[in-house]
C-alpha cells in the first residue's frame, strides 16, 4: 500500500506526452484501473482515505500530480506552460497510454475533474465509468468572457486577481497563504489542521505552478491565448459535448466554491447518471472531506 499516516509514500514518476508524471500507484496491477485527480488548490493527498477503499475492493489506483504540482515536471524547458483544459485531458490520455491503461474509471474534482469530463466526452473508450464533483465543467473561452449574477462574480473575485500582474506577483509571493484561504472559503465547515494543509501546500512549490494557475485563469477569460496545437479540441469542447458514460456527479452541502445547480447541467449526461448530494457540512474539496462518499460513487459508477 502506497499510504502511511503522514501521507502517501512510494511515488513513481513516468515519462508520459510532454511530462514526467509523479504518481501513485496501488493496488494489485491487474485490478480494474481507477484514475483519481485533484484540483486547484490541492494535490493528490486529498485521496489519501479513498484509495484503500477502493484497493480493498480489488482496484488498481493511480493517483498522479497534474501539471504545475509536486513532482510532476515538463520535459523540456521549450514547452508553454499551459493550463487549458485540453492539455489536460491529453495528459490523461498521455499518462494512462505510458501505463498501459486502456479504459479505466475517472473520478476527480475541480481541475480533475473538468480533465476527467473531457476525456469522458471526446474519448468514451477510454472511460470506464466517471465520478464528477460539481457535475459538468467543460466551458469555452466564449462562455468565459459572459458576465455573471453580481453574487456568483464576487464568488470568483480570485479570477479577477490572477487576470493582473499583480495577482500573478502576490500570488507567487504568498502561495501557501493564499491557498490556505481558499481552502478555508471553499470548505467553510471543514476544520483541518496545519499539518494537513502543511501535506498538500508542499505540492504548490513546483518550479511551474504558478504560470499553470495563471495561465488557467487568464485563459478562461480570453486573457491570454493557448496553443493552436489544442485549437481543434477546444473547438470540439466549446460546443458543449455530452457525456455518455455511465457517471455520477456529486456536491457536497457546503460547498463555498463556485458552483451551479445540478439541475444546470443535468442534461449533459446522456448515459446512465446519478447526482449525489453529500450532508454534513462538506465543502469543496469532497474526496478528503467525505472519502467514503466519493469512494462509493468510484466503486458503483
Amino acid at each position: 500500500m502506497a499510504r502511511a499516516a503522514g501521507g502517501f509514500t512510494d511515488l513513481r514518476q513516468v515519462e508520459a506526452g510532454l511530462l514526467n508524471v509523479g504518481y501513485v500507484d496501488a493496488g494489485p496491477l491487474d485490478g480494474d484501473p481507477v484514475i483519481l485527480l485533484h484540483g486547484w488548490p490541492y494535490d493528490i493527498h486529498s485521496f489519501l482515505d479513498v484509495v484503500p477503499l477502493l484497493t480493498a475492493a480489488g482496484h488498481r489506483v493511480v493517483v498522479p500530480y497534474l501539471r504545475g504540482y509536486g513532482t510532476t515536471r515538463f520535459l523540456s524547458d521549450d514547452t508553454m506552460r499551459n493550463g487549458e483544459p485540453a492539455a489536460m485531458g491529453l495528459d490523461l490520455i498521455a499518462l494512462m497510454d505510458a501505463l498501459k491503461i486502456d479504459t479505466a474509471k475517472l473520478a476527480g474534482f475541480d481541475w480533475g475533474a473538468r480533465t476527467a469530463d473531457v476525456v469522458a466526452a471526446l474519448w468514451p473508450e477510454r472511460c470506464r465509468g466517471l465520478v464528477s464533483v460539481s457535475g459538468y465543467l467543460i466551458a469555452s473561452q466564449e462562455s468565459g468572457k459572459a458576465p455573471l449574477p453580481p453574487k456568483a462574480e464576487l464568488a470568483w473575485w480570485y479570477q479577477y486577481y490572477f487576470a493582473t500582474e499583480r495577482g500573478r506577483e502576490g500570488y507567487d509571493k504568498n502561495r501557501r497563504a493564499f491557498n490556505k484561504l481558499i481552502w478555508h472559503t471553499a470548505s467553510p465547515r471543514w476544520t483541518f489542521d496545519d499539518a494537513t494543509y502543511d501535506r498538500s501546500a508542499a505540492a504548490f512549490d513546483n518550479p511551474d505552478h504558478v504560470d499553470i494557475v495563471i495561465h488557467n485563469y487568464r485563459w478562461r477569460m480570453a486573457l491570454a491565448d493557448g496553443e493552436a496545437q489544442y485549437d481543434e479540441i477546444e473547438q470540439r469542447l466549446a460546443g458543449q459535448p455530452k457525456i455518455n458514460v455511465p457517471s455520477i456527479s456529486m456536491e457536497g452541502d457546503a460547498n463555498g466554491a463556485p458552483h451551479v445547480e445540478p439541475t444546470v447541467y443535468a442534461k449533459q449526461f446522456t448515459g446512465p447518471y446519478e447526482h449525489r448530494t453529500v450532508g454534513g457540512g462538506v465543502g469543496h474539496n469532497l474526496p478528503q472531506e467525505a472519502p467514503q462518499a466519493f469512494a462509493d460513487a468510484g466503486l458503483e459508477v
